[in-house]
């Protein structure tokens, strides 16, 4: 997974404290749709830095992404799966679905809670600066971009 962010300041070591600003769903552009009100979150964190950009910089990070597909599936899907699960063996076996299928949903969030507490201790999300963003963009834009100053 790769996202834009911006170095804030070096640390002795050689990696960087990058900063990202996560916006909304609806992209932030709330005056477009009379203001949702949703607000803006800023992510500081911590990146290998191994091409040595500078503070200020705007980069390219780049982090695994099977841990959050994980962590993705056993948030929406174990509740939804275990909902269902409860649901089907209360009708089989009461002809009563409704009340074991709510366990298992609730059994669901709990399992999710619990997991998403143990990765949190256990496992911590490495970030590495892949390439700067000005890298990225073509020489005929950026001759472009400049003439709009």
């Amino acid at each position: 997974m790769e996202q834009l962010v911006k170095i804030r300041r070096l640390f002795p070591d050689g990696a960087a404290e990058v900063v990202r600003i996560r916006e909304s769903a609806c992209s932030g552009d709330c005056h477009k749709c009379s203001g949702c009100g949703a607000a803006k979150e800023t992510m500081v964190f911590r990146a290998e830095n191994p091409i040595n950009a500078q503070a200020g910089e705007l980069v390219i990070i780049r982090s695994e992404t099977a841990p959050v597909l994980m962590a993705a599936a056993v948030l929406y899907l174990m509740p939804l799966v275990l909902f269902f699960a409860g649901y089907f063996l209360g009708e089989a076996i009461w002809q009563q679905g409704t009340l074991p299928g709510c366990g298992g949903f609730l059994l669901g969030l709990c399992l999710s809670i619990l997991y998403d507490r143990k990765i949190a201790r256990k496992q911590k999300t490495t970030y590495i600066i892949t390439g700067r963003f000005g890298d990225m963009i073509p020489e005929s834009h950026r001759e472009r971009d400049n003439d709009l100053d």
